[in-house]
């Protein structure tokens, strides 16, 4: 099977005349004239396949692609084991599609049950679903289905999430009439005695992200006690995968409902996306999750089986019963993340987020150490992202990190008034120390 069959021009006459259609124009006929195209596309004269990948070749030399990574910021730089793509571009996976006749599609069930048994053992909840679009996404699920499950149209979210994930949450919730608050930070960690001011009576819930967008490890058995201050209330935690491999589980912590970006899990960066959001929850709450979710049973004969267990998205039931309508699978990033977790295992999760923790801490020495930066949040343990501050433009400082070949951090001036001269570093497990001494050096120089 190919990725690409083109049709001749007889062939297009055939299918217009099976569909009772004289052109290709006829296709478009409902769109109205005002609003059409008109004139040639600007796209050149046809190529052969040779001059079409020297002229494509040329394009994408001009993409900077071999940078030494330190941005972080809810997308990360991690090592891709080359039997992820080696599986995942196999034509039997690569073009399985959404399971709508499932207990037929059992190597797909196969791969989602894996997926949903792994970020469960993970995140240490009961169930997770099939994945959604993304982190900040199955975020703004966890908040729909806090406020379904408490009859509430309030959500009380940390200002630790970061900017874009909150905007995220906003819309999502501005057409659902859900009132979002912003619980204010205090030394880049959830100030806990505002937080408990506005977890009112109407509130159905407190969102947290642990590490926070500025890399700090939150307490999250403080947190979840001001959470659970009311008895309806929800306490839902959005975490990075890769921290889990040492760091306490949300569902020991006593969390609700866990979501995160899955894109740390063998997921290349990929200019944004396509990535992969993971959403885990309780039995109590498995009823109210979006999406689907694929069990284990046996057949007439005795033999293993998957189904889906629970489907409660739109394209499977009456819409207006539908959990959600943007809970679709992302299936093959969902393989290649359940490829990512198997290859690893427990003990290889945990020795990535070992050097992750141990290079970020030693990034953070190296960069401190001469005094021309200073920590942003001083003593507060992180995983792999650190803020900085300086008196020198962070912007300027990232156009001479990119002439020496690095992409430097996170400029927290974007969003924070208040941080004009900070930056936030990220390092992963891929950085190694010649790396790190070489941006700490540039950057003491500049």
């Amino acid at each position: 099977m190919h990725r690409y069959i083109s049709s001749t021009k007889k062939e297009q006459e055939e299918m217009l005349k099976s569909i009772g259609a004289s052109s290709i124009e006829d296709l478009f006929s409902d769109i109205p004239e005002d609003l059409k195209f008109k004139g040639e596309l600007q796209v050149g004269e046809p190529l052969s396949e040779l001059e079409l990948r020297n002229k494509l070749g040329k394009l994408a030399k001009k993409n900077q692609s071999d940078l030494v990574c330190f941005l972080g910021a809810g997308a990360y730089d991690r090592f891709i084991p080359g039997v992820i793509n080696h599986m995942a571009l196999r034509q039997e996976f690569f073009t399985a599609y959404t399971p709508y006749q499932p207990e037929v599609s059992q190597g797909t069930l196969t791969g989602i049950f894996e997926f949903q048994t792994m970020i469960s053992s993970l995140t240490g909840m009961d169930v997770t679903n099939a994945s959604l679009y993304d982190g900040p996404t199955a975020t703004g699920e966890a908040v729909s289905m806090a406020c379904d499950q408490a009859r509430r149209d309030k959500i009380v979210v940390s200002a630790t999430l970061g900017e874009d994930l909150i905007k995220v949450i906003k819309t999502n919730c501005e057409v659902k009439d859900i009132e979002v608050i912003v619980a204010p930070m205090k030394d880049g960690v959830t100030d806990i005695e505002a937080t408990k001011e506005l977890m009112t009576k109407e509130v159905a819930g407190l969102v947290v992200k642990s590490p926070n967008f500025f890399g700090i490890i939150e307490d999250l058995d403080e947190l979840e006690k001001v959470a659970h201050s009311d008895k309806k209330s929800l306490f839902i935690v959005n975490t990075d995968p890769i921290s889990l491999g040492i760091l306490k589980k949300p569902g020991d912590c006593g969390a609700d409902i866990v979501v995160g970006e899955g894109q740390s899990l063998g997921i290349p960066l990929s200019y944004g996306g396509p990535y992969l959001g993971f959403f885990s929850t309780t039995k109590k709450l498995v009823r109210k999750i979006p999406g689907r979710i694929v069990g284990l049973t046996e057949d007439n004969d005795g033999n293993r089986g998957l189904v889906l267990t629970l489907q409660a998205r739109e394209q499977h039931i009456r819409r207006y019963k539908a959990t959600s309508n943007i809970c679709s699978n992302q299936g093959l990033i969902m393989l290649m993340a359940t490829i990512y977790m198997s290859l690893m295992g427990k003990e290889g999760i945990k020795e990535v987020a070992n050097q992750t923790v141990q290079k970020a801490h030693y990034a953070y020495k190296k960069l401190t150490e001469g005094g021309k930066f200073k920590p942003l949040f001083p003593d507060k343990p992180f995983f792999q992202e650190f803020a900085l501050k300086a008196d020198v433009d962070i912007k300027k400082l990232n156009e001479k990190l990119l002439e020496n070949g690095i992409l430097g951090g996170y400029e927290l001036g974007k969003d924070y008034k208040e941080y004009e001269n900070g930056v936030l570093i990220c390092v992963t497990e891929k950085r190694t120390k010649e790396e790190i001494d070489e941006l700490a050096r540039i950057m003491e120089a500049i």
